[in-house]
């Protein structure tokens, strides 16, 4: 059998993503064309619960200009996944009607368990791989963050309804945050964190899978890139003690100065702080808890492979 040709679409709380691939029956994917645009389609959700007018007309160029290129490249199937700020907004069905006159599939609205499922067949099929299992991958998300643990397939998953934005909006609103606020950001993350561990056993993770931009742009600045590296990126394995150094680095700067490291993209640089302080939250839960169980959490792999690329296997 030859191979089908893709078109994947990750819509999240904070940008939206493109994947052209062809998809072998054996599961290879080779990729043609990947993009993503900041378009912050979870502006303001969490506290009116609608998706904003310009939010919704950003997403929707950006898709009309993603199905231009889906055209073009000659993709035959196409999936389109929205998650976190979707899910919660009551106008969805404007959202739903944009993607279907643009793209001419319908968007789906996935549970937080599928999006867990599509997360860990991305980052597993990729950098992951090489290291041992089971796998503690952790997507963080804009609105929500998804932790999955498994070997081959997911054991356990749970989506906290927390993310880089919602953090950003519900706590950190002065420039850089005060303590105080930070404090609070914290404090929310932890008891998320306490409810997942309730449900997901940090304690039983081998190698522990950071995916999507805030931890792919904390992990450029671990590393001291100049410039958004991708090859360097995807598999880079950091010692703890780094990620975490990073993580507080980012999260204490000004706007302007994240702004003016190499690798920030412009539209992350208002709620990396938040983003980095939920990793640091988690890497910190999980080492520890590994700890409580024996073992020894020493460093974190940090896999480009996410979502997306389990959403173009799916078409598969």
């Amino acid at each position: 059998m030859s191979s089908t040709r893709v078109a994947a679409v990750d819509c999240g709380t904070n940008s939206i993503r493109l994947l052209i691939a062809d998809v072998a029956p054996d599961g290879t994917l080779t990729e043609l064309d990947r993009r993503m645009e900041i378009v912050r389609l979870g502006q303001g959700v969490d506290r009116t619960g609608e998706l904003a007018p310009e939010a919704l007309e950003r997403t929707l160029a950006a898709t009309r200009e993603y199905a231009k290129v889906a055209a073009e490249l000659g993709a035959t199937r196409a999936r389109f996944v929205a998650t976190s700020a979707t899910r919660d907004a009551r106008n969805r069905d404007e959202f739903f009607e944009g993607v279907r006159a643009a793209l001419g599939v319908d968007p789906e609205v996935v549970t937080g368990a599928e999006e867990a499922r599509l997360s860990f067949r991305g980052a597993v099929s990729g950098a992951a791989g090489a290291h041992p299992g089971p796998y503690l991958v952790v997507d963080l998300g804009g609105g929500s963050t998804e932790l999955v643990l498994g070997t081959t397939t997911p054991d356990a998953a749970i989506s906290m309804d927390i993310g880089s934005v919602r953090l950003t909006e519900r706590h950190l609103h002065s420039d850089p945050p005060a303590p105080e606020q930070v404090a609070a950001a914290r404090a929310d993350a932890d008891a998320a964190l306490d409810a997942a561990a309730a449900v997901v056993p940090f304690g039983r993770t081998a190698t522990l899978v950071g995916l999507a931009g805030s931890i792919t742009t904390v992990t450029a600045h671990a590393l001291g890139l100049a410039t958004y590296r991708r090859d360097v990126i995807n598999g880079a394995r950091l010692a703890v003690p780094d990620v975490l150094s990073a993580c507080g680095d980012l999260l204490g700067r000004t706007r302007a100065e994240r702004l003016a490291l190499g690798f920030m993209h412009p539209g992350r640089a208002d709620v990396i702080g938040a983003g980095a302080l939920l990793w640091s939250q988690v890497v910190a839960r999980v080492r520890d808890d590994v700890a409580a169980s024996g073992g020894e959490l020493t460093h974190v792999v940090t896999s480009e492979s996410d979502i997306l690329d389990g959403i173009a296997l799916s078409m598969g």
